[in-house]
């Protein structure tokens, strides 16, 4: 038999000596890419820093002009689909949903207007192609069915638009973009509640399509890092020649499967 090596002093902190330098090199080699990462160019603060311009209103960001984007492009679908609601929806709660989206675009609009031509900003004055596929898809629903598509379609966008609300207003260093996200903070909340408040909203499937991301951004990108000097003014947005409406609370839940007048007890 080969005899076995002496334990002593010297072969125990041998061995720990190794098991020390290799576990100091493991982590050497884990925290280096982080460092090297945040210290590359074109990364975090880099990033923010070369895509974002001064104004006299405070700094503004690429996520800031997006954001004004998203909002005045919100106007030009959603105030038509609250008009058309009016018209088609089958029970008081959807059409109250409808009068919410009317008031409330209407009074947004007039806001990302005057932000916008501060801030030297050009707006579109039309939706995008994915905005006018949600309109043709309720153009052709008809009844409950209509009712269904409007409140899901609709609730679905607001979902999108509010979680960047939440980080434009968190994050804004520009004083209009922060009040225009206070704006549409409430504006979009109170959208949200009555859509909800038709009895129509389907919540698994508004949960998967959230995580999934099925939906397309608004925008495909922020708009370009300079403002313009002299942008074209934006169109209002106008709803058709109606009364104005009062907007009441939401009207109790009705049942999701049942068309027509609820019986009376």
């Amino acid at each position: 038999m080969r005899p076995r090596p002496p334990i002593n002093g010297r072969g125990i902190f041998s061995g720990t000596g190794i098991i020390i330098t290799g576990l100091t090199a493991t982590l050497v080699a884990l925290i280096f890419p982080i460092w090297s990462y945040e210290d590359r160019s074109g990364t975090g603060l880099d990033v923010l820093n070369s895509e974002t311009v001064s104004t006299q209103y405070g700094p503004l960001s690429a996520l800031d002009r997006d954001f004004v984007t998203k909002v005045r492009l919100a106007g030009l679908w959603e105030l038509p689909a609250g008009q058309q609601a009016l018209r088609k929806g089958t029970t008081p709660a959807v059409q109250t949903a409808g009068r919410h989206l009317i008031e409330g675009h209407i009074f947004l609009d007039e806001r990302v207007r005057d932000v916008a031509s501060k801030l030297g900003l050009e707006l579109p004055n039309e939706p995008t192609d994915q905005q006018k596929q949600w309109l043709a898809t309720l153009n052709s629903a008809q009844s409950v069915a209509y009712d269904r598509e409007f409140a899901n379609i609709l609730r679905l966008a607001h979902g999108k638009v509010f979680s960047v609300v939440a980080q434009v207003r968190a994050g804004t260093r520009n004083s209009l973009v922060r009040a225009l996200a206070d704006d549409a903070n409430t504006t979009v909340l109170d959208h949200i509640k009555v859509l909800e408040a038709t009895g129509y909203v389907d919540f698994d499937a508004l949960a998967r399509d959230m995580v999934a991301g099925s939906t397309p951004p608004l925008t495909n990108s922020p708009a370009p890092p300079d403002p313009i000097a002299d942008p074209s003014p934006p169109i209002p947005v106008t709803p058709s020649p109606t009364p104005s409406y009062p907007l009441p609370p939401p009207t109790a839940t009705p049942p999701p499967e049942s068309a027509g007048t609820p019986e009376r007890t």
